[in-house]
């Protein structure tokens, strides 16, 4: 028979221990209750202070929450958000925008994507981007989680950015014009210019050559002449070139051109001028193999300018070098090497303007500073390049490189 003072000890003590484990229990809810109250509070500051806007939204459009970056965004307080329709701050022009938004992410169920103006509490509009999802709470009516980004400084960063196109865009259509007309103005007036010349340059070769002989003094005069009328021709034709070239209208005819015959007819005509200016003539073997895409009568113009002013720019006892390569397969490259001073960086900036003689203007060369311009441009509409390597002291290299064809 249980002893009745041993059966209530083992009833207390299974009531202690049962009284312990509840205690223990008790603590750990309590513990949980903390932890999930420190989440939650963490978890509403990550919310309200996060750098975007969020706002709960009902299936009918009204706001249910309002996170405190949306209701700094709007100039209001949150209180007044909750309870009021999204598309009541939208600005009118763009709720069509917000609505068409919603429909593809209820026909599609995919995150959609909108950039719409809302308005503020004080009546101003600001750019904002939309990123709108669904969710479903409680198995009930979906509700829409929106992001609300500000994005206000980088529309006005593109509109800026559409106008200064805009402004560039006007500013190069006049420079157009502007450069057409003075084309234009420079074909014209080169072509008045050149009739009265060529009765000049006519008349006085007539008196050069006249019956009875002039005087040594009035032979000297009618030189003078003579020299100037070819400058001022050669001026003129020179300009010429260039406004028909600017304005589009140089006529061209590309087509294979056999390069070996081009050099040597050059090799011709620029040989007087190198002997006179005691340069030497460097030329390569002639390569029948080699042919270039190019009008033949200005090919033979860039190769003679290219070659003229090396001599005319080098040094008594210098040389002149021709050399041609293929930097690639498809290409062609033409140099023309002297020993002449060579040009400062400064001066190689300048190169390429027209009348610009990079301060040889006072030297007995005589000179348009037009026709490296022109040759520039004639290769370019040939569908080449051109350029120069120089060095002070040294020399120039001023080369060019047009379509290579096999023949």
């Amino acid at each position: 028979m249980t002893n009745p003072t041993t059966s209530t000890a083992q009833l207390m003590h299974d009531l202690q221990v049962h009284q312990i484990e509840l205690q223990q229990q008790n603590e750990e809810l309590r513990r949980a209750q903390i932890a999930l109250e420190v989440s939650h509070a963490r978890y509403f500051d990550l919310y309200d202070l996060a750098p975007v806007g969020y706002l709960t939204v009902a299936d009918n459009g009204v706001i249910l929450q309002a996170n405190l970056s949306a209701a700094t965004l709007l100039g209001l307080p949150r209180s007044e958000l909750v309870r009021q329709p999204l598309s009541r701050y939208i600005v009118k022009s763009f709720q069509d925008t917000y609505y068409q938004c919603r429909r593809q992410l209820m026909e599609t169920g995919q995150t959609q994507s909108c950039e719409l103006k809302l308005l503020q509490s004080d009546g101003m509009a600001r750019w904002v981007k939309l990123d709108v999802s669904a969710i479903n709470e409680d198995q009930g009516a979906p509700v829409l989680r929106v992001v609300v980004s500000d994005i206000s400084e980088r529309k006005h960063l593109d509109e800026a950015l559409q106008e200064t196109n805009r402004s560039l865009t006007d500013a190069r259509l006049q420079a157009d014009k502007a450069n057409l007309a003075k084309s234009d103005f420079l074909s014209s007036m080169s072509h008045e210019l050149r009739s009265p010349l060529n009765a000049i340059l006519g008349f006085a070769q007539l008196l050069d050559t006249s019956t009875p002989a002039l005087t040594p003094s009035q032979l000297g005069s009618v030189a003078q002449i003579i020299k100037g009328g070819w400058y001022l021709l050669e001026l003129i034709n020179d300009i010429l070139d260039l406004a028909a070239i600017e304005s589009g209208k140089a006529a061209l005819t590309i087509e294979p051109v056999a390069l070996d015959s081009v050099l040597l007819d050059c090799q011709t005509l620029i040989e007087p001028l190198a002997t006179r200016n005691q340069v030497q003539l460097r030329f390569p073997p002639p390569e029948p193999a080699h042919s270039v895409q190019a009008d033949p009568t200005r090919l033979k113009q860039i190769l003679i300018n290219l070659l003229s002013n090396a001599i005319k720019y080098n040094r008594p006892g210098g040389t002149v070098t021709l050399a041609c390569s293929a930097p690639t397969p498809e290409r062609l490259r033409i140099s023309v090497q002297d020993t002449g001073e060579g040009l400062s960086e400064a001066k190689l900036a300048q190169l390429f303007q027209p009348f610009n003689r990079l301060g040889q203007e006072a030297s007995a060369t005589k000179g348009t500073g037009i026709g490296l311009v022109v040759s520039q441009r004639l290769v370019q509409s040939m569908g080449g390049t051109m350029g120069v390597h120089s060095s002070v002291g040294v020399g120039s290299t001023f080369w060019f490189e047009l379509n290579q064809t096999r023949t």
